[in-house]
């Protein structure tokens, strides 16, 4: 097993992989979350219908830029954020399980989910700035907007204007959301995939290869997606707002039901899956191979290390 720095520059890196594939589909999920914002049934605006739609229309008026408007934020906060949730849990895990169970191996569900869930809220903590500012900068259209538009020049810029404007408290908004979409997300990703990877090999006379990391992931992602999609709408409205729309995450949940109706919490479900499945399944597959590949280098280098 690589060391924690291993298994997080390792997560980080496949993380970056799967995110240049997915940003489209990510840019129809936040449109859809917001249109139609507070606004009664009947008279809400439908300018994105679904992924496929979606992405047709972003490009036929903006073009490939704006369907991956903050790509490299985006980056930057997959390294953080996987780099936390790939880094940490393995360590955590190993480490609970030899506490309690005095067997570092042995598996146990409410471990694993609790490992889950707590690396991923320091992933999401750690990568709350730029989430929110990828947020806006993929939430504006000079053609179709939706939700309240944002104009920053790019990530350094709205992260600037943020801080000048709202101080590190505004960098800081909506990180209750993220904190509990991670969690909710994490809590059960890392956990679904190995519990999948176990019962495969077990069951299907599976042997470790991509064909088991493909059918792992792919369980695992569809997992994340049901448990993760509502706190993700309410993050997305909470990072988007300007001013203070929503006082908090409950408050946030509350109106949008209200106002929209229960299912409103779901919009840009569909794109969101769509993200999430090769996500899940790129990340969690080429972590696997990025894994081996940092192993061999620690191999090689820290006896070297050792040595000196």
């Amino acid at each position: 097993m690589s060391t924690t720095l291993g298994a997080f520059i390792a997560g980080g890196i496949a993380a970056c992989g799967a995110v240049t594939a997915t940003h489209p589909f990510e840019t129809v999920k936040i449109r859809m979350q917001l249109q139609g914002e507070l606004q009664q049934k009947g008279h809400q605006p439908h300018h994105y219908r679904g992924p496929i739609h979606g992405v047709g229309v972003i490009v036929r008026n903006e073009g490939l830029r704006g369907i991956y408007r903050g790509l490299g934020t985006a980056y930057i906060y997959q390294i953080l954020l996987n780099g936390c949730r790939l880094g940490f849990y393995d360590p955590m895990r190993k480490g609970l399980a030899t506490l309690f169970l005095k067997n570092e191996n042995a598996q146990n569900l409410g471990i694993n989910m609790f490992c889950g869930a707590f690396s991923g809220v320091i992933g999401a903590a750690a990568g709350s700035p730029f989430f929110l500012v990828k947020t806006r900068l993929q939430s504006y259209s000079p053609f179709l907007p939706v939700g309240t538009q944002h104009q920053y020049r790019n990530a350094w810029d709205g992260l600037s204007q943020i801080y000048r404007g709202e101080g590190v408290g505004g960098l800081y908004r909506g990180i209750g959301a993220a904190m509990i979409r991670t969690g909710f997300g994490s809590s059960v990703q890392l956990p679904t995939y190995f519990f999948a990877k176990r019962r495969l090999m077990r069951h299907a006379g599976m042997e470790e290869g991509p064909a088991l990391h493909l059918a792992s992931s792919a369980a695992s992602g569809f997992v994340v997606c049901c448990f993760m999609h509502p706190p993700d709408t309410i993050m997305s409205r909470l990072y988007n707002q300007n001013g203070n729309l929503y006082k908090g995450v409950f408050d946030c949940l509350g109106k949008t039901i209200r106002t929209e109706g229960f299912f409103a919490i779901y919009k840009g479900f569909l794109p969101h899956l769509a993200r999430i499945l090769p996500h899940t399944i790129l990340t969690l597959s080429l972590a696997e191979q990025t894994n081996k590949l940092v192993r061999k280098f620690e191999g090689r280098l820290l006896p070297m290390v050792a040595k000196a």
